[in-house]
């Protein structure tokens, strides 16, 4: 079994980094969504991106974005992985010729399988609730709508915490986690403890499925 990577979305403060470093992320998450409260800026991330070791990745979260827009993140934080949460092309992702998750909004009819097919160049597609406007809005959607296999690797997102991960893992297997509004005291600001309780849980999900 592969170890469960696992995501921290959302970061705006230095010590939010540090406590996802410190937990065992594998990788954070930049919001550069302007409507977002998580949102922040290219000079903002690119300060919170230098704050990583080596081996844990910075990831930029785009909804439509400008062509400039993306080129300044990209600019700003060389070695980001860019993650498409809007209405994107596969023309538009696969355009960067740089490694990129795309994002689907799981709903009753929806083909995930189909989805996945159109973007064959993503590293990942990243299953998340679907609600009006944009992001999973920390809901949990039905599980059960995903298929037995996709093409790409799977990331489980939508409303997971320390108390449903380990569910999440041992039903879905995806191949990582992505949490925001689970481990907050409020939008934007992260819990330290909660971001410890869910690194946790997802470890000894792992731990169970290999059982």
């Amino acid at each position: 079994m592969t170890r469960t990577r696992i995501k921290i979305c959302g970061l705006t403060r230095e010590a939010d980094v540090d406590a996802a470093v410190q937990a065992g992320a594998d990788a954070i998450g930049l919001v550069f969504y302007e409507k977002s409260p998580r949102a922040v800026t290219v000079a903002r991330a690119a300060e919170l991106a230098r704050r990583l070791p080596p081996f844990v990745t910075p990831v930029g979260l785009f909804v439509n974005a400008t062509p400039a827009a993306i080129k300044a993140a990209l600019n700003a934080i060389p070695n980001l992985t860019l993650q498409f949460h809007g209405d994107e092309t596969p023309e538009d992702c696969d355009g960067w010729a740089r490694p990129y998750l795309r994002a689907a909004r799981m709903a009753p009819g929806f083909d995930l399988l189909d989805f996945t097919l159109r973007f064959p160049n993503a590293q990942a597609v990243l299953v998340d609730a679907f609600v009006d406007g944009y992001g999973g809005g920390g809901k949990v959607f039905d599980w059960s709508l995903l298929p037995p296999s996709v093409p790409s690797p799977v990331v489980l997102s939508g409303g997971l915490s320390a108390a449903n991960v380990i569910d999440g893992v041992l039903k879905v297997r995806p191949w990582a986690v992505d949490v925001s509004s689970g481990v907050e005291a409020a939008k934007g600001l992260k819990d330290a403890d909660k971001i410890r309780q869910f690194c946790d849980a997802v470890r000894e999900a792992d731990r169970l499925k290999s059982a």
